[in-house]
């Protein structure tokens, strides 16, 4: 379970970055928020996935410990 957390934590951080650094018309056709001829970033896409993967990051974390 706490691989499974961390996995998906670092792929949605790294979804952001594509989100926040990528023009809406450079991303892949296969992400939401792909759109032709819109040449800025979707920055809410980009936030809510690295909100997402800073949590699933911290609830692996969180998992791990023991008492």
């Amino acid at each position: 379970m706490k691989a499974i957390l961390y996995l998906l934590g670092i792929v949605l951080i790294a979804l952001a970055a594509v989100y926040l650094l990528m023009p809406a018309d450079s991303l892949p056709s296969f992400l939401p928020g792909h759109e032709a001829g819109l040449m800025r970033p979707r920055m809410k896409h980009g936030y809510i996935a690295g909100g997402a993967g800073i949590v699933l990051f911290l609830l692996g974390w969180f998992v791990g410990r023991r008492s």
